[in-house]
């Protein structure tokens, strides 16, 4: 009679899902240990965004960002009407006004676009071209990179820190504590101590069961006795050997083919085993933690990671924490275009006027600042 041949079919995938015991086994030991671990990193609450300062130049940057474009106007305005022969008299003193509109939007564009120039030429053009070059901050792109990995592995997180901080978190006592429980419920469990009573006695069976094996064995036992028998010990011992060595050695085989047996045993002395070496086990931890952060090199990790961003990333991770300050640096160069052309115009008014502003905002930004200290000092 024919083979059935869904019989066949069924045999491997039988065989298939039936899981070794190694793997029963591990299966367990993860089942039991994931009570234990944690379930995500407790460090303490996630570190919120600080707010964005905003200093006097926020209120004023909508304003200044209209000021190139009134300027664009009014130099093209003044093509058509500059106060022609105008003039007037401050203080005695006669000032006439004619071209004063181009000379003021001249002198403010030029402000404006030096600026904005300075500002692009940072970071533009990414890449370089054969007569404008390259932006500074792309072709500069390692040495940022080595610089910033520098200043951070040196001053804000570097090997020495990072082992401070291992030794004042105790963490090495923690994981202690972690594996000591671990290892008890792994060893109480009944399922897992089956199954690697199991594992272990077939493995040990497997192995022992060799007269090879056991020789060896045997003979390392006895040179382990002799080497630390001292005394009348090691006197009656050597005794024993003279007289009765086939005896000797069959009751080391014998004590050897007893070793699966000891498996048991083993597992109920393990918990109290490792709780009483609990600080050597916390030391090991510690010498295990302290040479991996040893092999760390951070600087290079920085270096790496930085050196990686692309032209257009490294500008992006600058101008998003100073993209404001550029702007209003780029839109205050227009003013001050302004304020020089009204100099080169009309020099001594000007400058008295501009002198003055300048030493009056002075003083009433210093007493404010000097109050504001005063009130905020304990």
């Amino acid at each position: 009679m024919p083979d059935d041949p869904s019989s066949n079919a069924s045999s491997p995938s039988s065989s298939e899902a039936s899981p070794s015991p190694f793997a029963r086994l591990r299966d367990r030991i993860v089942a039991t240990v994931s009570h234990h671990l944690p379930e995500g990193s407790d460090g303490g609450p996630a570190i919120e965004e600080p707010p964005k300062r905003t200093g006097s130049y926020a209120r004023w940057l909508p304003l200044l960002r209209v000021t190139p474009w009134i300027l664009a106007v009014t130099f093209a305005v003044s093509f058509a009407w500059d106060f022609p022969g105008v003039t007037v008299s401050v203080a005695g003193y006669a000032i006439g006004l004619e071209n004063l509109l181009r000379y003021t939007t001249v002198s403010g564009l030029i402000g404006f676009g030096t600026n904005w120039l300075a500002i692009t030429m940072l970071f533009r053009p990414r890449q370089e071209r054969p007569i404008v070059g390259q932006g500074l901050v792309p072709s500069q792109r390692e040495r940022v990179a080595y610089r910033l990995a520098q200043a951070v592995s040196e001053e804000l997180i570097n090997k020495r820190i990072i082992i401070q901080k291992i030794r004042e978190s105790g963490l090495a006592a923690q994981y202690r504590d972690l594996l000591v429980a671990m290892m008890g419920d792994v060893v109480t469990d009944d399922e897992v101590r089956a199954e690697l009573k199991t594992l272990l006695r077939t493995v040990l069976r497997d192995v022992l069961s060799t007269p090879a094996v056991q020789d060896r064995i045997a003979d390392f036992t006895a040179e382990q006795m002799e080497q630390n028998a001292e005394g009348l010990p090691g006197v009656a011992l050597s005794a024993y050997r003279l007289f009765s060595e086939a005896d000797f050695q069959a009751r080391l085989r014998q004590a050897t083919r007893r070793l699966p047996q000891t498996v048991g045993p083993m597992l109920d002395r393990l918990p109290a085993h490792l709780d009483r070496h609990g600080d050597a086990i916390e030391d090991l931890l510690s010498r295990l933690i302290l040479r991996l952060v040893g092999t760390l090199d951070v600087e290079r990790i920085i270096f790496e990671n930085v050196r990686a961003y692309d032209e257009q990333q490294l500008e992006m991770l600058l101008r998003r924490t100073t993209n404001e300050q550029l702007n209003y640096i780029k839109y205050l160069g227009a003013v001050l275009g302004i304020i020089g052309g009204l100099i080169i115009r009309a020099p001594a008014p000007t400058l008295t006027v501009v002198t003055t502003a300048g030493l009056l905002v002075y003083g009433i930004d210093e007493l404010l600042f000097r109050v504001q200290s005063a009130s905020s000092s304990p």
